[in-house]
């Protein structure tokens, strides 16, 4: 009877935390498509985005300079346009970049606290209650009696 029954918490305990696993995967997937849906359209923003000066204004390079660096460079944006506008894009790649790596770190984050603490925190549990059971089941040693 003891080994048909035996590690039977194990399983049980295997099928909660994969059954866990679904609903913690299924927003994770949904913060990463919503927070880097967002970040692409913000730097989507910034590199389609031109600043001019007066002077660039007049010499027309609004007509010219429209799109990501390389299609108003292809479209025959002046140098100097292209020149002002890179440190501003550079920077809107770069805090694309932090953002994505922030994000995988909170969702690593989220990962451990939400899914790996609770299904240590319920293996933990289960030890303990198996131990726990398992010294109630046995009977108390005898210790011999000395009849002197």
């Amino acid at each position: 009877m003891v080994s048909k029954h035996k590690n039977r918490w194990l399983r049980r305990w295997l099928v909660v935390i994969i059954f866990w696993a679904v609903p913690v995967a299924i927003v994770a997937v949904s913060e990463i498509r919503e927070e880097m849906a967002y970040n692409a359209v913000d730097l989507d923003r910034a590199l389609t985005t031109w600043n001019f000066t007066d002077a660039q204004r007049a010499a027309g390079a609004p007509a010219r300079c429209h799109g990501k660096p390389d299609e108003a460079q292809a479209a025959g944006c002046p140098a100097d346009v292209l020149a002002a506008n890179a440190p501003r894009q550079q920077d809107a790649r770069n805090e694309y970049g932090v953002r994505r790596s922030t994000l995988m770190a909170y969702l690593w984050h989220a990962f451990v606290g939400y899914w790996i603490v609770p299904a240590i925190t319920l293996f933990l549990i289960g030890v303990l209650i198996g131990m726990i059971r398992r010294a109630l089941r046995r009977p108390p040693v005898k210790s011999p009696v000395n009849h002197g």
